[in-house]
């Protein structure tokens, strides 16, 4: 088979008239020679770091839409279903995701569950992470979020990192806001990425001090504008992920959009696309072709250098994708589940209080960062409840693995005027969690997601919608169209409600994340990330 167009030598930094023989899934021969073509082909992009369990499509569905934007590989961490299933919970990432040709390449879930502040479905501990690397399909560690446990030389963690170390494989990292002496231990501990930085002097130090920095631009996390300026010159060190993409999201683009607004911003085109194609691919030793003789297939065909619209995607010398069609196939498989809760009473998510003030979580679009803001208390018959007026709305979080009565804070920048919105995508153990005006509302919206064992929800005065989520509580078994439709009607029903956010759902399901400061809720409770404690609703 050959390709013929204008063939982009990102490594030479030269772009020529040519053509491409590929022969038993690799490139025979590069040619300089005249071509009537003028799209460009081009190594196929790698997202340096994702949790597919996020787009909630098994892997199978998510390739097929990956290829779609030009995306040939992911670097992906199931540190999501892991947190539910365990070692199980890998082992389905890994052989649905061998079922494609796309080249996925799972890492070992480091921090299983992520804190010993909530309740998780499993636990992995430093054995399963020596058996989890001695597996040739684990290519790497994944993000170690317990960066107080590195700093302060926690054994166990000290254990994962040496398992890492032994088989001579990357260790991710996971450090937002960390810098000075303690970004330095972290570092040295063998950590060797970031996609958590959210300013620009922060990016800056960790690319100083040995790091490599990568840009995320997910649905709820969008760091590209703080850290694109470091490109021009850090090209070498840096790479684009998407970290957490909702399904609507995905099917409008990928790391092809990353690249175009990078090009637009006029960064120059070899460096974004170093950043883009290559630079994974070397850090993590992945089986991905780079467009030289010998290598894997695996490149993409663009309409221009601008937008980066995919014409047509190869992997190992498949055309996986062609105008407009993707051709991987369907899988069939078995939904694996842990959902071990009862429905709950309205009187369970009543707050019984006097206090005049409160501590509340302060929402900020785009960020997983929050803030830790006083407002005033509403109180009604001893129960501390919401206040529209104000938008300091109660949340909850509510153990999915065992009965427990539900965690209770307040959250302000919902902005929901009517009803309740609730998950089972709860970062990162994946209870649920919920806003709502009332707590007839929220246990409306909780016993919903409890009937369906995992799912998306919003309930208002009248009616009720839910996108079912069979697979572990937070992937659908549905395809991406399907579920990418489901997701937006819902999306849009929780903005009819009232919800100012980009992506009210996305948002939500990192406010039981602990390991990002500032106040997170997780189903025992107010959890202050900055100094790694539980902390009071009420101001005493």
């Amino acid at each position: 088979m050959k390709l013929k167009g204008n063939i982009v030598d990102i490594q030479n930094r030269k772009i020529f008239k040519g053509e491409i023989t590929i022969e038993n899934g690799k490139i025979k021969s590069i040619e300089e020679k005249h071509s009537e073509e003028n799209h460009y082909i081009l190594p196929g992009f790698v997202d340096a770091h994702i949790h597919i369990e996020s787009s909630m499509l098994v892997p199978s569905e998510f390739a097929k839409i990956a290829v779609e934007h030009g995306t040939v590989s992911t670097v992906s961490d199931p540190h999501e279903i892991a947190n539910v299933l365990g070692v199980a919970g890998v082992e389905f990432m890994i052989d649905n995701g061998k079922q494609t040709p796309f080249k996925f390449n799972f890492g070992a879930p480091s921090c299983v569950p992520a804190t010993s502040f909530e309740s998780a479905g499993a636990i992995i501990d430093s054995e399963d992470i020596k058996t989890l690397m001695a597996n040739p399909d684990i290519k790497y560690l994944a993000e170690m979020m317990n960066y107080p446990g590195v700093i302060y030389d926690d054994e166990e963690v000290i254990k994962k990192l040496d398992w890492a170390k032994h088989f001579n494989k990357p260790i991710d990292g996971h450090a937002p806001g960390l810098r000075g002496d303690d970004l330095t231990k972290y570092i040295a501990a063998g950590i060797s990425t970031d996609h958590e930085c959210f300013s620009y002097e922060e990016g800056l130090e960790k690319l100083q001090k040995g790091m490599k920095v990568i840009i995320r631009e997910g649905s709820a996390a969008k760091n590209f504008n703080a850290l694109i300026d470091l490109l021009e010159e850090h090209y070498e060190n840096m790479m684009f992920c998407s970290d957490d993409k909702h399904p609507d999201d995905l099917l409008l683009g990928h790391i092809n959009q990353l690249c175009a607004r990078a090009v637009e911003k006029g960064i120059d085109v070899f460096k974004v696309l170093q950043a883009a194609c290559v630079n994974p691919v070397k850090h993590y030793n992945l089986d991905v072709g780079l467009l030289n003789i010998g290598d894997d297939a695996d490149c993409i065909l663009v309409e221009d250098l601008k937008d980066f619209k995919t014409l047509q995607t190869y992997i190992n010398g498949e055309l996986v994708y062609d105008n407009g069609v993707s051709k991987i196939k369907h899988v069939e498989f078995q939904n694996l589940n842990n959902f071990n809760t009862t429905k709950k009473e309205v009187s369970d998510f009543r707050f019984e209080s006097n206090s005049k003030q409160i501590r509340v979580i302060e929402c900020l679009d785009g960020e997983l960062v929050t803030n830790e803001i006083i407002e005033n208390s509403t109180i009604v018959d001893g129960n501390l409840v919401s206040n529209t007026e104000t938008d300091v709305l109660k949340m909850a979080v509510v153990n999915r693995y065992q009965n427990d009565k539900p965690a209770i804070a307040f959250i302000k920048n919902y902005g929901l005027k009517e009803g309740a919105i609730a998950s089972s995508v709860g970062h990162d153990s994946h209870n649920i969690i919920v806003v709502g005006v009332s707590d007839e509302a929220i246990c409306k919206a909780v016993n919903l997601l409890i009937e369906n064992e995992g799912g998306i929800c919003a309930v208002s005065n009248s009616e009720e919608k839910v996108v079912a989520l069979p697979v572990a509580g937070i992937m659908s078994d549905q395809n991406a169209e399907t579920i990418g439709k489901q997701y937006s009607e819902l999306d849009k029903m929780a903005k009819d409600l009232g919800s100012k956010l980009h992506a009210p759902y996305m948002s939500l399901s990192f406010m039981a994340l602990l390991v990002i400061p500032s106040l997170k809720l997780s189903d025992k409770g107010l959890f202050n990330g900055s100094d790694f404690k539980f902390t009071s609703v009420e101001l005493s």
